[in-house]
């Protein structure tokens, strides 16, 4: 039986002001008008928003480096191609130039979700040379963090920070799945296979190794780099190293999807649709369809929703749908009813400007909980964008 939470009883009593029945295009339109002011602020301080700080501020990515970055820009370009309006197109551009240098560093793998979102979208709703090129360039550089011994590509390295105090050697998080697809599509432009090799052997190895019989996934797996063995399954983010931490779910959902675009190789098809029935099927996947931020946390349903996740497997089961006879559409639709509604969704000038409320970053770490995100508002818009396309 599905948990309904404190929330949802509130929901049934006013059913109107939790849900809605516009349209995809109508809620990008709302949403636009939202960002509009964030993208105001934004080209004035020449930096690109993360989040809301405790007191109620905008927190600035700053120009060293940050693995959220590509999120601003690539939603920008969304709304560009939702509205033809040039302000997006020039908001999109100003905010990616602040990272560009960033695309040459080999000491990261978030190089995808940073140049694929900004850059990527830019060349694709463009198709101007430059973007390209640094996208290829990205693509290079990460790349450079492929170990043929273990098969995959090293998400974080060793030797500094708390990764560093864990002993791990060669550790991959499932987040890195997200990174592959800027590696197929730099084989798709330059016709170079080595990018979507390396693509499929790291799809290969996490799958062979990150998950659990049931379809969940641990966060990390740490490899013995010299002889490719696995040397530690534990989860960081989530709440212990067994339990299934939510947005790594959503990562792997969407990723294997991802893969099953660029190959047509069913057995991702498959392993995505396995995935997609441990999460639809939990039983504690809440009934509003934005989970909690992990789903084996101790004090479900009294635990803190993820609408990060949520928005990420919208997106994700929404492209799944178009590959399963729509058979993932209503869940899709369910999810984004959810965020869209006055629980998650911001008022107009409200909550920094941010489209949605309750996301989390990472609770072990006391960072980033129950405040919006770039992310969140990314896939949401994402969402919408492919819900639009489907004419719906």
């Amino acid at each position: 039986m599905k948990i309904i939470t404190s929330t949802l009883l509130l929901c049934s009593l006013a059913f109107s002001s939790c849900h809605t029945d516009d349209s995809s295009k109508s809620l990008l339109e709302k949403s636009e008008k939202q960002l509009s002011m964030l993208r105001t602020a934004a080209l004035n301080e020449h930096k690109n928003p993360r989040t809301l700080t405790k007191d109620g501020h905008i927190h600035w990515i700053q120009s060293s480096y940050d693995w959220t970055e590509g999120f601003w820009p690539g939603t920008c370009w969304m709304l560009y191609e939702h509205t033809n309006d040039k302000k997006w197109k020039e908001a999109a551009e100003a905010s990616q130039q602040l990272f560009e240098p960033h695309k040459d560093l080999t000491t990261d793998h978030d190089l995808g979700f940073i140049f694929n979102n900004s850059y990527g979208k830019a060349y694709r709703i463009t198709k101007e040379e430059r973007y390209k090129q640094v996208l290829l360039d990205a693509a290079r550089a990460l790349s450079t963090r492929f170990n043929d011994t273990v098969g995959c590509i090293q998400s974080w390295d060793v030797d500094h920070g708390w990764q560093a105090e864990r002993g791990w050697k060669f550790p991959v998080i499932i987040d890195n799945m997200m990174n592959l697809e800027m590696l197929f599509e730099a084989s798709d432009i330059t016709t170079d296979s080595s990018y979507r090799k390396i693509a499929v052997a790291h799809a290969n190895t996490t799958m062979a190794n990150h998950f659990r019989p049931d379809g969940s996934s641990f966060h990390v797996v740490d490899y013995d780099p010299e002889t490719g063995k696995v040397a530690h399954q534990v989860t960081a983010q989530g709440y212990s190293d067994e339990s299934a931490w939510a947005r790594g779910q959503a990562w792997a959902l969407y990723g294997y999807t991802m893969c099953y675009r660029y190959t047509k190789d069913k057995k991702y098809l498959n392993f995505a649709e396995k995935i997609a029935a441990f999460i639809l099927n939990h039983p504690n996947y809440p009934e509003d369809g934005v989970p909690y931020w992990d789903f084996d946390a101790p004090n479900i349903p009294n635990e803190i929703r993820d609408a990060s996740s949520g928005a990420i497997l919208a997106s994700a089961l929404l492209e799944l749908s178009s590959y399963t006879d729509d058979k993932y559409l209503a869940s899709a639709q369910h999810i984004l009813d959810s965020l869209a509604s006055d629980t998650y969704t911001a008022k107009t000038g409200e909550n920094g400007n941010f489209i949605l409320k309750h996301s989390v970053g990472s609770i072990p770490h006391g960072n980033e909980i129950d405040v919006p995100l770039n992310y969140a508002d990314y896939y949401y818009i994402e969402a919408l964008s492919r819900l639009k396309e489907r004419g719906l």
